[in-house]
């Protein structure tokens, strides 16, 4: 070996530590993750919960910022478009895949736009009333809504929402005329409801459940499969209509710009499932109505995202479900 080669060949060899360092030692600064649902939410302040012990495994902070509108698509469009490194992450849902199936002319894809990191935690949506409303079971809202006159209004968070699709199979499926009141956000639910502007809704467990708990409205069934622990005196749909279509369930997910590199992709699910280990987070999500499910593997998670859009779109087509 010339002494031009022993030089260059020493060179590199003392550059590889320094290469090595620089990439395992992501995140260098603080991880953003841009929640698609209005503050003061049920998954938004799950976010919130799972961010903390998320920081702690990453050794970074982590920062939510909300971008609420288009029921989730204005934040997947930002996300889609931001910089592949990590440092900008998606709440995904099975609300973005709902949206894609109502829109396709849609300028994102929900599959191909991103990589699937780790699910967060799923929950069902409640069907509820407010506190004082006459309606104490599934059967006499339903009766009530055929006789009435001038019709009922069912609220969500928004057009292709979980609570959306919920009101729009369970209408659907009872052969119900009622409109869709599309709020500006899940928050607004129960003020809707205790207004009289809406006569019932299908928020996700964990805004719902903390709303019934706090004596605001009454729950009458829930679209999980297993009835609710947190609610254990209330039926699950499935229980009352005998129809598998009313097993519904809603996910929240980490995904991350398609780029994003495996190395950052492997360290982030490795944090996810750290975080979601802990206890007292586990313990917050429950007392909402959740389950903290992380995936076994990227790879696990984008298996589930292909068959749940499936599902979803299989869902849209039958209820009908319109974007406008």
């Amino acid at each position: 070996m010339d002494r031009r080669t022993f030089c260059m060949t020493t060179s590199l060899f003392g550059l590889m530590p320094m290469a090595l360092h620089a990439a395992d030692a992501y995140p260098v600064r603080p991880v953003k993750i841009i929640s698609p649902y209005a503050a003061g939410g049920g998954p938004d302040v799950q976010l919130r919960q799972f961010s903390q012990p998320l920081g702690e495994a990453l050794k970074q902070s982590v920062v939510i910022e909300n971008k609420v509108g288009a029921g989730g698509v204005l934040a997947a469009q930002f996300v889609a478009s931001a910089p592949a490194d990590g440092y900008t992450l998606l709440m995904g849902s099975n609300t973005h895949l709902i949206q894609k199936s109502l829109q396709p002319n849609l300028k994102f894809e929900p599959v191909s736009d991103f990589v699937a990191v780790s699910n967060m935690a799923s929950s069902p949506t409640v069907l509820v009333v407010s506190a004082d409303s006459p309606y104490k079971s599934v059967d006499d809202l339903v009766s009530a809504a055929r006789r009435s006159q001038e019709g009922m209004n069912y609220g969500s968070g928004g057009i292709g929402t979980s609570a959306h699709l919920a009101g729009a199979t369970f209408a659907t499926l009872n052969n119900l005329k009622v409109t869709h009141i599309p709020l500006k956000g899940s928050v607004e639910i129960t003020s809707s409801l205790l207004r009289g502007d809406t006569q019932f809704a299908f928020p996700v467990a964990g805004t719902g459940v903390p709303q019934v708990k706090g004596g605001k409205l009454r729950a009458l069934a829930v679209t999980s499969r297993k009835r609710l622990p947190q609610l254990p005196d209330v039926p699950t749909l499935n229980e009352v209509m005998k129809n598998e279509l009313t097993v519904q369930e809603s996910w929240f997910g980490i995904w991350a710009p398609v780029k994003t590199s495996a190395d950052v992709v492997t360290a982030l699910h490795a944090a996810v499932v750290t975080a979601l280990r802990q206890p007292s987070l586990r313990l917050a999500f429950e007392a909402a109505g959740n389950e903290a499910v992380p995936s076994e593997s990227p790879q696990a998670f984008a298996a589930f995202v292909r068959s749940e859009q499936q599902k979803w779109a299989e869902i849209v087509r039958l209820t009908g479900a319109s974007a406008v």
